[in-house]
């Protein structure tokens, strides 16, 4: 039998570790060092994840009756930590929300920064993957390897794509300190090579901190057609015809959320809620497009003008805000043709309405919050843009983004052919790039440009009952996406970790806010930040922000060496919008800045500088890891599917060789035996009726067929296709051969191919083609090979 004292040891080692989440620190007291006497007196610690299990002395007692188990390890949350919701808008910009003067009503946003804080100084990066990878842990986005967007990561530290063991999730932290965890939407921060059965899986989303993910890995995917994962297994979505996957996303959050809180109603979650909205292709049900229908029709001149009122009056510009001048590339509205401004407005329409719906959407989510009586202690971002609103679309707007990414120029009168189906699943398009100037009123610039306003400068409401009294103000401190995550640690009474999963952590680089939810004239505690996308760069320190534009995201090169790069230099304390350019006024100030900017950039991994585009699409350009690298040939079987263009062997440009082995059924078969990409461009192998055709639909503009007059045999069989491509250049044509079992059944030609990427989004399926259709010769999402596929080899030639 154990003495008294023997007993004791044990018991007190396991109320340390029940006590140890009991933290004094409430949600109001925001001390991430703050600890109750048994967390400090057992030396729980919270700075190195996860926290360690005691250890129990040997039980001596022979019969379970006669001993006394130890308290259960558990980790628990701090008590009283909030549930934390972060909600991020895709591609939005600082002046396109209603809650901040724009024209597109988003009474959900206006709620919360009714019931919370309005910030006008927050900013971003000025491109997805780099915002993301910077608001879920808390470090600039180099030192997460994320200088770019996943696809045009590079062998250089900063650009790799791979975040670092050494910077820990803001996920991962708080699901270690005893946080239910949970992702929906927009996933952009896994390398794009492991994206695959192979992996390495360990930055997918369940493997950085979420319990729980749904949505889409990647910068964008078609509404209506998503290529969609839960957790890592690729799901098919409903076959329902108004199906979109903004409503989708809702709804998989609040079951979500509502199991969460019934089996668990203590333990506070966090969920990233991300949708792909607005991010191109802009696609809204046409009731939400209906209701913006006329709203545009005074042009992006106007509607600058408008805005800025409107920023004015509800206090989230100063008094005296100028507009900044608008980039000369971009048109006055009064000079364009009746064609053009019928076009444009119907544009703007699209994307008004796919903000409105998407708001709809986010305020189901926060009504199924505050039905579970959770709303009160959850603390809410919500970021309106993850950058600047964008200006992808060029001049004319696209009827399919695609095109923008193979330098395929569309006309007005192209996309007008369109017009019906603009924001329908039949179109994957994008507005013009005045819009986006428009929608980042009163800056400048858009998405991609790094340094400007108009393309780091992001609306964000904080909304928290419990821990901000305050309601309907506006915060200005200048703040940074980096800044989240230190702000929920603090909040939840956190200490930042040390070392996470055996790895010592790189520091946190962001600055909580916390100390303004209080406060609105505290004094900033920010006080410098460097930004750097594709050559465009710049820093801000102590209210002066001087950078440089590079490239505009309408531009295809560069418009200068980078050493000859013009810099511009603002006093933005002074002036809110970057209207007045000091540089010529002020060269040792902007000496100063740009000598501060490469100190930032090199202490953080942002050099070299690489302002190539394309060509860094091409991973043995810039020596990003390849599955294919240096393979001539890729045999793939039935079933494998959404093999994304950076794990699938690359045809493009070059000739090429398809063959099948398959086994054709009593009274022939039908389907699909292997197909890249899908309505707006990519290529399928297939069979109608009996007989093997190939489709190439380039960039959604045109399909190019070759098919066999003959049916297939009964049995077994070789379908063979043979491109061979014409060479000179990129995406250039080619003649197309079918065999089966040998002997040619038909030729064709087809006369354009894609020279730089298929999709974003839709990859290469064996037995169907998934997502949307290559060819209206076959049904979408009822395509699949009624046959037996044994393999399936493509040869480079």
């Amino acid at each position: 039998m154990w003495s008294a004292a023997r007993v004791r040891v044990p018991v007190l080692l396991g109320m340390s570790v029940v006590f140890g989440w009991m933290a004094a620190a409430g949600p109001s007291a925001g001390n991430p060092a703050a600890t109750t006497r048994e967390e400090a007196a057992y030396n729980l610690d919270r700075t190195a994840l996860p926290i360690r299990e005691p250890s129990s002395p040997p039980i001596t007692t022979l019969d379970a009756r006669n001993a006394k188990a130890p308290p259960r390890f558990e980790v628990k949350a701090p008590h009283g930590a909030p549930n934390v919701l972060i909600v991020l808008i895709d591609d939005m910009g600082f002046g396109q929300s209603s809650a901040f003067g724009g024209p597109i009503h988003m009474p959900t946003l206006e709620r919360m920064a009714k019931g919370g804080l309005r910030y006008n100084q927050f900013h971003t990066t000025a491109l997805c993957s780099p915002t993301r990878a910077a608001l879920l842990t808390g470090r600039n986005h180099h030192v997460c390897n994320m200088g770019s967007i996943t696809e045009t990561a590079t062998a250089f530290p900063g650009q790799t794509g791979q975040r670092p063991n050494s910077v820990a999730p803001l996920a991962e932290m708080l699901r270690l300190n005893g946080y239910s965890t949970a992702a929906f939407g927009k996933s952009h921060e896994t390398a794009a090579w492991e994206v695959s059965p192979s992996g390495p899986t360990d930055r997918w989303p369940t493997r950085s901190g979420f319990d729980k993910f749904y949505g889409f890995i990647g910068g964008e995917t078609n509404q209506w057609s998503p290529a969609i994962y839960e957790d890592m297994t690729r799901v098919e979505i409903p076959k329902d015809p108004n199906y979109h996957l903004m409503t989708d996303l809702a709804n998989q959050a609040i079951k979500w959320t509502s199991a969460q809180k019934s089996l668990t109603p203590d333990k506070p979650f966090f969920t990233y809620f991300a949708p792909g909205a607005t991010h191109a292709p802009h696609h809204a049900p046409k009731e939400w497009i209906s209701r913006y229908k006329g709203k545009f029709d005074q042009g992006w001149d106007k509607l600058r003008e408008e805005t800025l009122a409107r920023q004015i009056k509800l206090g989230v510009v100063p008094a005296g805000t100028r507009l900044a001048p608008k980039p000369e590339a971009i048109k006055d509205w009064d000079t364009l043709s009746a064609d053009e401004k019928t076009l444009f407005a119907r544009q703007m329409e699209v994307f008004a309405g796919y903000g409105e719906y998407a708001d709809f959407e986010v305020g189901r989510v926060i009504q199924a919050v505050e039905d579970l009586g959770q709303l009160d202690n959850t603390l809410v971002f919500y970021m309106v843009g993850d950058n600047g609103a964008s200006g992808e679309g060029t001049m004319n707007g696209l009827f399919n983004e695609a095109t923008y990414f193979n330098g395929v120029p569309e006309s007005v009168a192209d996309v007008l052919k369109h017009f019906d189906d603009l924001g329908g699943p039949n179109s994957y398009g994008h507005y013009a790039a005045g819009w986006a100037v428009a929608g980042d009123a009163p800056f400048t610039w858009t998405k991609q440009v790094a340094g400007s306003y108009g393309g780091t400068r992001n609306g964000m409401v904080v909304h928290w009952p419990k821990g901000i009294t305050a309601k309907g103000e506006v915060r200005s401190q200048w703040h940074h996406v980096i800044d989240v995550a230190p702000t929920i640690l603090e909040a939840a009474g956190l200490p930042e970790p040390k070392s996470v999963n055996g790895t010592p952590q790189t520091p946190i680089e962001g600055v909580s806010m916390l100390y303004t939810f209080a406060d609105a004239k505290a004094k900033d505690r920010r006080r410098t930040q460097y930004f750097e996308i594709f050559g465009n760069r710049g820093v801000y320190h102590d209210g002066w922000l001087a950078h440089t534009v590079h490239r505009a995201a309408w531009e295809s090169t560069p418009r200068h060496p980078l050493l000859e790069d013009k810099w511009e230099l603002y006093h933005v304390e002074e002036d809110f919008s970057s209207a007045n350019n000091l540089a010529a006024k002020h060269p040792e100030k902007l000496k100063e800045l740009q000598d501060l900017f490469l100190t930032e950039a090199a202490k953080n991994h942002a050099l070299p500088l690489d302002d190539r585009v394309l060509e860094r699409v091409n991973a043995a350009l810039v020596g990003r890891p390849d599955l294919m690298a240096g393979r001539t040939a890729l045999t793939v079987y039935d079933g494998m599917r959404g093999m994304t263009e950076n794990v699938f062997i690359n045809i493009k440009n070059r000739s090429h060789a398809i063959t099948a082995e398959v086994e054709i059924p009593k009274g022939s078969a039908d389907g699909v035996i292997l197909a890249q990409a899908g309505r707006f461009g990519g290529w399928s192998l297939f069979v109608k009726d009996g007989r093997p055709m190939y489709a190439y639909n380039y960039l959604g503009l045109g399909v190019s067929k070759v098919a066999s007059p003959k049916a297939l045999p009964e049995g077994a069989a070789t379908i063979r296709f043979e491109f061979q491509y014409d060479g000179g250049g990129l995406g250039k044509g080619g003649t197309g051969t079918i065999l089966v079992n040998g002997e040619k059944v038909a030729e064709g030609r087809i006369d354009r191919t894609q020279g730089y990427i298929f999709s974003a989004d839709e990859g290469a399926d064996v037995g169907l083609d998934g997502e949307t259709p290559v060819t209206d010769d076959y049904k979408e999402r009822e395509n699949k090979f009624t046959g037996k596929i044994g393999k399936v080899t493509i040869d480079l030639k």
